[in-house]
């Protein structure tokens, strides 16, 4: 999916680093990664799916291995995104989602707290 189909001003960015975002789009309820020259649309499970394929990864185990490349084919079923990505890629797309994740909870978190100093 092209950035240029998508009204940016409506997506909120909820994490970035320096080789990625994750955009939400509460109009579309979905979110957008935008990472590694692809910027893909996903609903909440997948997303969650795409987070536990890449935690699974073992980079330490790929670095070592000399007998094939240190690169890994990132995919799941029901997605119809590939990512192919180098050791350091995939530590970044981890620091990504972690991050994001991260913020989801933060935001669940304040929520709570916001309601029950009202209520």
């Amino acid at each position: 999916m092209e950035k240029a189909c998508i009204d940016i001003n409506q997506l909120v960015n909820v994490f970035s680093n320096t080789h990625g975002s994750i955009y939400q789009s509460d109009k579309l309820n979905c979110f957008y990664v935008d990472f590694g020259g692809k910027f893909a649309r996903y609903n909440c499970l997948t997303l969650q799916k795409l987070k536990a394929v890449v935690e699974q990864i073992d980079v330490e185990a790929l670095l070592l291995n000399t007998q094939k490349a240190d690169f890994e084919l990132v995919t799941f079923n029901g997605c119809e995104h590939i990512y192919l990505l180098s050791a350091l890629e995939i530590i970044a797309l981890k620091d990504l989602l972690q991050g994001t994740f991260t913020m989801f909870k933060l935001n669940h978190i304040i929520s709570d707290c916001l309601y029950r100093l009202v209520y």
